[in-house]
């Protein structure tokens, strides 16, 4: 009888470790994997606050004393790295498997983008570095690490550049963990989490972008301060110019800086400012640029009557026109005239 017990016995504690090993662990678990293959977490692993739409995992969360120049933390610099063989290697997390990119190739995707804080600050990333939630990175499930990539928020047109150096994140519907300080760039880290699009930045941009940041930060350096001519007080506020000229800021997209200058163009504008020296008008134009990040809009130069007159557009119409405008207004605080030509 006590040799049958204990057969019995050791029967039923196989059967459980069999159980417990072909369990699956649960989907938001906390996964930061600095290996080739992603380890699994224990029955103890907190899944993600669900309170929060996707923001950020249990216990997780900003730093308690973050800094407080984060809108102005720059951008990740893009430059060809090698890649960091054991990182790229294929992987399997809750069952599922990853096979990373071996090289830089064209990718581009829209989805939930979510940021992790302070609970993995200092902890080794996936490319073995420690995490710094206060720099451009982010984690991505394929991504080639080390790479750098274009994120931008589908909702607010911001985008912001990060070197992926981290796997994840590993949560049904979740494209891409941005550091605290990207997604707050962004705009959505009180939010904890947006509809993103991911962009793959590839070599032959690196020298553009790189280009782009010297000639923003030389103009900025070199820039006096502009010479707003304001219009009459009937067809435009007065404060209009003052307060955007005053307003700090990175860098105008190259296309938008090389523009011609405009003699004439039929259409309906954003009247901005104008100018009496056309030196003056291009340096306050790489100013907007720098303080409304997500403007991808053309602010042109129309030279007339001895004015240089900088005007956003053109719109489809004044609807379209005044929509922006608001935008505009709300970012800045003042009204842009809308012009038809």
């Amino acid at each position: 009888m006590a040799r049958a017990a204990l057969q019995w016995a050791a029967i039923l504690a196989a059967a459980l470790m069999l159980g417990a090993c072909g369990s699956t662990p649960r989907r938001g678990a906390v996964v930061r994997d600095a290996g080739v293959t992603a380890q699994k977490p224990g029955a103890a692993a907190a899944p993600p606050r669900s309170a929060r739409g996707g923001a950020y995992y249990q216990d997780d969360g900003p730093g308690d004393k973050p800094p407080a120049n984060l809108d102005q933390i720059p951008d990740a610099e893009p430059r060809v790295e090698p890649l960091a063989r054991a990182a790229n290697n294929p992987y399997t997390v809750f069952g599922q498997q990853y096979v990373p990119f071996k090289s830089l190739e064209p990718y581009r995707q829209r989805g939930i983008g979510s940021w992790y804080g302070r609970k993995f600050h200092g902890q080794r990333t996936s490319s073995g570095e420690p995490y710094d939630m206060y720099a451009m990175t982010a984690a991505h499930a394929t991504l080639p690490i080390p790479s750098y990539a274009r994120v931008s928020n589908i909702a607010n047109g911001r985008n912001v550049i990060v070197r992926v150096n981290d796997r994840g994140p590993f949560h049904s519907g979740r494209l891409i963990d941005l550091s605290y300080a990207a997604a707050y760039k962004l705009g959505y880290a009180s939010a904890g989490s947006a509809t993103v699009e991911v962009e793959s930045i590839m070599p032959e941009e690196m020298p553009l972008i790189a280009a782009r940041r010297r000639q923003a930060a030389s103009a900025v350096a070199a820039a006096p301060a502009p010479e707003p001519v304001r219009p009459p007080a009937a067809a435009r506020p007065a404060a209009q110019v003052v307060l955007v000229a005053a307003a700090a800021p990175p860098a105008a997209p190259e296309a938008a800086q090389s523009l011609p200058m405009d003699a004439d163009a039929r259409g309906v504008y954003l009247q901005l400012g104008a100018f009496s020296a056309r030196e003056n008008a291009e340096n306050f134009r790489v100013r907007v640029y720098q303080q409304l990040a997500w403007l991808n809009d053309a602010i042109r130069i129309f030279a007339r009557d001895g004015m240089y007159r900088l005007d956003l557009g053109p719109y489809r119409d004044r609807g379209e026109a005044a929509g922006m405008a608001e935008k505009i207004r709300d970012a800045l605080q003042f009204q842009p005239l809308i012009v038809v030509r």
